[in-house]
């Protein structure tokens, strides 16, 4: 038995960067795919990222934290009680209308954990700790107790855990010598040491699993032109659509700096025009 897996994260809506990432994929012979969670937002694209996952056929799919926030912005349940809220919103409500409520409960219905065999391996897969898909607890530099967590699950033990959510690709182990896996960021990779983080390429993981074992932890970077990324989000209505070009210059997130999410919402009435659209689906 051999299988060849490749596994992926964070894609958030850079259509670029998963088209580069699945034709590596198909190059390094991927047999099967699974997704752990962010598909989208904050970038442009919507049905054609949704369209690629559907190719893909993923055996396994987990729920992250922002497929939560797609959900509940979809159904105008957010509230604008922050700047952060306010941005949520407004990008789930683009999502909303450039999908269908079709696509939004197939999101809802993705489970926060899967546990799958392959050979004589059972690997946990979740977006971050099994029961909960936000936080940072698993930030790469924290106490090997916290990663301890990511075994315990009902059922057979696990052997190998998979997470995302930190957009940092990883292998470390746990307490017990247990492995632990993340694939990284697609589309928006992270790293707090600047040298490292001029790597924005679309990263994610091959797995090879045989008879035997792992017989193959490859981490992959494949190169993509961010510059027809933002020619995407230049020829769409995507809220924050400066902000995402900025991004794909610096790497760097603004999901929680207020200052700078208040100019822009004040600027577009993003709080106004989600409350609307809220009202407007819920009555």
């Amino acid at each position: 038995m051999k299988k060849r897996i490749a596994v992926f994260s964070d894609t958030h809506g850079n259509l670029t960067a998963l088209q580069a990432m699945y034709q590596d994929s198909i190059q390094q012979r991927a047999d099967e795919y699974w997704f752990i969670g962010d598909l989208l937002m904050p970038g442009p694209s919507v049905r054609a990222i949704w369209d690629i996952l559907q190719e893909m056929k993923p055996t396994v799919i987990v729920r992250g934290n922002w497929d939560d926030l797609v959900v509940r912005g979809a159904r105008g349940m957010m509230d604008m009680e922050r700047p952060s809220h306010i941005y949520f919103a407004r990008l789930a409500q683009y999502v909303a209308e450039h999908s269908s409520e079709k696509m939004i409960d197939e999101i809802a219905r993705w489970p926060m954990h899967v546990t799958k065999r392959v050979g004589g391996l059972n690997f946990g897969i979740s977006h971050n700790l099994p029961w909960l898909n936000m936080g940072q607890d698993l930030f790469p530099t924290q106490a090997s107790t916290n990663f301890d967590k990511l075994f315990n699950v009902a059922g057979e033990p696990v052997d190998v855990a998979i997470y995302a959510h930190v957009h940092h690709d990883l292998l470390r182990y746990g307490s017990d010598e247990r492995i632990i896996l993340n694939p990284g960021a697609v589309g928006e990779p992270f790293n707090h040491w600047q040298p490292l983080q001029r790597d924005l390429r679309a990263h994610y993981l091959m797995l090879e699993v045989d008879d035997i074992g792992l017989a193959e932890t490859s981490f992959r970077h494949v190169p993509y032109s961010r510059d027809q990324e933002k020619k995407i989000a230049d020829n769409s209505d995507l809220p924050y659509r400066d902000l995402y070009k900025k991004m794909m210059v610096t790497g760097r997130a603004y999901t929680h700096d207020d200052d700078l999410l208040t100019k822009y919402n004040n600027q577009y009435n993003y709080a106004d025009e989600y409350r609307k659209y809220a009202l407007k689906i819920n009555g």
